[in-house]
């Protein structure tokens, strides 16, 4: 089986794929005070309480947008798995033509993101990723990475408002039912929720509208990372959720790369 790992500013999200399948998936928090053997022992627990032994694995994938982890992992790796990782980086194939001005600049995660958008639903995507940062990815049908945008993430955007206002509190992101709210905390759920909402839709709206004037007209939108479910349940513009997608990408390159071994 290979293990994949996409290592976020919050999260590191790991999958366990048998084949194409995916056979498990967790959720590990990431802090940089962490050393490989508390990851280590925390990942052989995950395993463990799933009924897999670290002898099931044979091959391991990582991304990583928190360089200050990726030599803890790597050893992580070596030392629990005795595997050297595949890492996604510079020289690593993508299959992507990236239509950037400096693609070294381009977080592993939108590449990841990208790839697996390309290998599954073979149009042209806008990939939007609700994370840390909420990202937009454009992906064409012949496999070119346009660019896109990156605005703040939800709950970056909720705890920036409580920090910097004295009076106001911490929320749950939930969605009121008026816009015209009648409370303190209900103003700002609707506030930040309606406002990624507009976002999205506006965002989207004029990409599009870039993408028809390049006779891009077949586009679809699709939506992943942590928080897609509460904005995508409300947007009518995204046509797919899918919150494994950087885990599906993972795999895909994994195997892009072992194609020549």
């Amino acid at each position: 089986m290979i293990l994949v790992m996409d290592v976020g500013n919050t999260n590191i999200k790991v999958g366990l794929f048998d084949g194409e399948d995916l056979r498990d998936s967790y959720r590990i928090s990431t802090e940089k005070s962490k050393t490989s053997d508390e990851y280590g022992v925390t990942l052989m627990n995950l395993l463990r309480e799933g009924g897999y032994k670290k002898t099931d694995v044979n091959g391991i994938i990582f991304s990583s947008v928190n360089p200050a982890l990726n030599y803890t992992l790597n050893h992580m790796c070596n030392y629990y798995f005795k595997i050297n990782p595949m890492h996604v980086g510079p020289g690593i194939k993508t299959g992507l033509n990236l239509k950037y001005k400096d693609p070294k600049e381009i977080g592993s995660d939108r590449i990841v993101n990208s790839v697996a958008v390309h290998e599954i639903y073979k149009k042209t995507t806008i990939v939007i990723d609700f994370g840390t940062a909420t990202t937009f990815n454009i992906v064409t049908e012949q496999g070119e990475f346009l660019g896109g945008a990156i605005a703040p993430g939800i709950k970056v955007t909720a705890e920036a408002l409580t920090e910097a206002g004295a009076k106001l509190p911490r929320i749950e992101l939930i969605k009121p039912k008026n816009v015209i709210a009648k409370t303190t905390i209900m103003n700002m759920q609707s506030g930040i929720i309606n406002g990624f909402i507009g976002l999205c839709e506006y965002m989207v709206r004029k990409i599009k509208e870039e993408l028809y004037q390049m006779g891009e007209t077949d586009v679809i939108v699709v939506a992943t990372g942590g928080m897609c479910e509460l904005i995508a349940k409300e947007e009518k513009i995204i046509d797919i959720r899918d919150r494994t997608l950087t885990l599906k990408g993972l795999k895909k390159i994994y195997d892009l790369n072992m194609e020549d071994k």
